[in-house]
């Protein structure tokens, strides 16, 4: 399944108080693999942008003047996340401008559009709970350079998802390599022979680390099993 990871910025907070999208980015990865195939708008929105919101993303409106409106790109944006698993930081958030915006058009939900919603915020906050696990905070808990980042922007924060989702999930992905991919016995038995074969036992260290690994595997939401 491909898997899309999107962002966007708003006039505001609320889609229920009549704010709009006005950028909009998704970003595709196939094999977790970032592909170059990518979708970016920015939007005219046709209302005042609030000041809290534009001191976070630092658009204005006359930038937005000459830019297209939803209503022009919504056909493309469908296309682009259908039948995909969508991937966003606080789906909540941007589900609920995106479903307003389709909604004023009389078009499906992002739920009914896409195969599977996922919220990276949700994951992070069951594998570090009690911390800060906004984008930022997870880039540096991650060792993701984000010093590009001095402003919200929906097409860079997309990108810097798809690396947080890629480390969140990376222990899942090396158990499953190492599961496929077993290690080279480091005694070598003849085929037919009777040689007894040599098991070393894991020290406490080691069952220590093996247990801490399958707990975070759990917390992460993903684990196929746990032994």
């Amino acid at each position: 399944m491909r898997q899309i990871f999107l962002d966007t910025e708003t006039t505001g907070l609320y889609p229920a108080q009549g704010h709009r999208v006005i950028e909009v980015a998704a970003v595709e990865v196939v094999n977790r693999r970032l592909t170059k195939n990518h979708f970016h708008f920015y939007l005219n929105p046709d209302r005042e942008i609030d000041q809290g919101a534009q001191e976070v993303h630092g658009i204005s409106l006359e930038f937005l003047q000459d830019k297209p409106r939803f209503a022009d790109i919504a056909d493309d944006l469908i296309a682009f996340i259908a039948d995909s698993e969508l991937i966003m930081h606080n789906a909540p958030f941007d589900v609920g401008f995106l479903n307003s915006e389709f909604g004023l058009l009389g078009l499906k939900t992002v739920e009914e559009i896409t195969a599977k919603v996922t919220d990276t915020l949700k994951i992070a906050k069951e594998m570090r709970p009690g911390q800060r696990n906004n984008l930022d905070a997870l880039c540096r808990h991650f060792g993701i350079d984000n010093s590009k980042r001095t402003l919200h922007g929906a097409l860079l924060d997309a990108e810097l998802l798809a690396d947080v989702y890629m480390a969140m999930t990376r222990g899942q992905e090396s158990l499953m390599m190492a599961l496929d991919k077993p290690e080279q016995a480091d005694v070598d038995v003849v085929p037919g022979s009777h040689a007894p074969l040599l098991v070393k036992p894991a020290n406490a260290d080691e069952l220590a680390a093996h247990e801490e690994y399958l707990a975070a595997l759990a917390k992460s939401g993903n684990c196929i099993w746990n032994g």
